[in-house]
């Protein structure tokens, strides 16, 4: 009857915190909610929360920040778990805890007295944002197309809220399915900090000049220069694997990258040449660290690797 929800995405892991309380309501709707939050939280406030109250038989205990929880609370929350497993009547309580090595004591003791884990994925890969764009439109019954999957996370991939946001806005107010990069544009275009992919697709076409003032104009609209290197860091890492596979190197199973998308960058392989993206990638890593350094000039440093990358990593 103890869940712990442990680390990953924390958009992710509120979700599931959420997603596990609404099915312990739908076993039990009588039953009051009760959160708790760790930071604060004493033994005695969780054995009152779990206990019969004279409104209702059981409640559904919800213990936000279990890393932060002291021994006694963690030692209350093991015994009740071992007693509550053979409890028909017993509270279900949800523990969620951020993930790392703080409260990692009182974690394992709970799971060692019997608590289910459930891990939460981290989303830190540019293919695990992808594939939970994926999923987001598979909750709803809808698809959307790779493409337009991949200009949701170049944009919005750091803010998980957002971008899960954005899936359910799109399915709510268009019924094509799937959702296609025109209707994705729809929305971004209308928000300052879009274009992230337009740059990228604008400076991969060899278009530099209009690359370089998109870029510009996107800045002057509240962009921040580390959304667009980010969207020109995904385009080029995709070319790599495409370029990886095309030789043999890995396997198109390997390159773990949805197959439209890679069959795309195979067309723009024309030109490129392994040193060519070397140079890209470590310009790119260059004007990263430039966006986040005081006193750096991520804009100058952004219009470098748009040249290059305009080149095709040639140099001049």
């Amino acid at each position: 009857m103890v869940s712990i929800v442990y680390g990953g995405d924390s958009y992710l892991n509120d979700q599931r915190v959420r997603d596990l309380t609404h099915q312990a309501l739908n076993a039990y709707p009588d039953a009051d909610v009760v959160e708790l939050d760790a930071t604060d939280a004493d033994r005695y406030a969780f054995d009152e929360a779990v206990s019969p109250s004279l409104l209702a038989d059981r409640a559904i205990v919800v213990v936000r920040n279990l890393q932060n929880a002291d021994e006694k609370l963690g030692d209350a929350i093991a015994a009740y778990c071992g007693q509550s497993n053979n409890d028909a009547n017993a509270s279900p309580v949800i523990c969620q805890h951020e993930g790392g090595t703080k409260g990692k004591r009182i974690h394992d003791l709970i799971i060692k007295a019997g608590a289910r884990e459930e891990k939460v994925p981290d989303l830190k890969k540019a293919d695990a944002k992808i594939n939970f764009v994926m999923q987001q439109f598979e909750r709803r019954h809808r698809r959307v197309d790779p493409m337009a999957a991949q200009q949701l996370v170049a944009v919005l991939g750091e803010r998980t809220g957002e971008l899960a946001a954005m899936c359910g806005q799109l399915c709510f107010d268009f019924d094509d399915d799937p959702i296609g990069i025109e209707r994705v544009n729809q929305y971004l275009t209308a928000d300052p900090q879009v274009s992230g992919f337009a740059v990228a697709d604008r400076a991969l076409e060899g278009r530099t000049a209009d690359a370089i003032v998109a870029m510009r104009s996107t800045i002057e609209q509240g962009t921040e220069p580390i959304a667009l290197i980010g969207a020109l860091a995904m385009k080029l890492r995709t070319l790599a694997k495409a370029s990886a596979v095309k030789s043999g190197v890995i396997s198109q199973a390997e390159a773990k990258t949805n197959p439209y998308v890679l069959k795309i960058a195979m067309r723009q392989l024309s030109g490129w040449t392994s040193a060519g993206l070397s140079r890209c990638i470590q310009t790119l890593a260059w004007a990263d660290e430039q966006s986040k350094t005081n006193g750096g000039d991520p804009v100058y440093a952004l219009e470098r690797a748009i040249i290059l990358i305009g080149s095709k990593g040639r140099e001049h």
